[in-house]
């Protein structure tokens, strides 16, 4: 990871953009009001997105089976069911 404040980025996007899709190397740009932004591949960004999404499941997951366990369900037949959809 490199940390590269936002005046050299501009003079070296180019290589910098090479570094990050090249090298999978990821470049936190720093700037003086501190708010700073992170460059990194498309490829590692999607990735990062999936995992993210995958957690998410897992938690959703986690509470269905809490819920089941403490009895917290709903018991429906099909027929209950397809006259609620339709």
């Amino acid at each position: 990871m490199l940390a590269v404040n936002y005046s050299t980025i501009r003079k070296n996007l180019k290589n910098y953009c090479d570094k990050v899709t090249e090298e999978n190397e990821t470049v936190i740009i720093t700037r003086k009001n501190g708010k700073n932004v992170v460059l990194l591949s498309l490829e590692k960004y999607n990735e990062i997105i999936k995992e993210l999404k995958n957690v998410e499941y897992l938690k959703r997951l986690d509470r269905s089976i809490q819920q089941a366990k403490e009895g917290k369900v709903i018991v429906k037949s099909m027929e209950e069911l397809e006259k609620i959809t339709n």
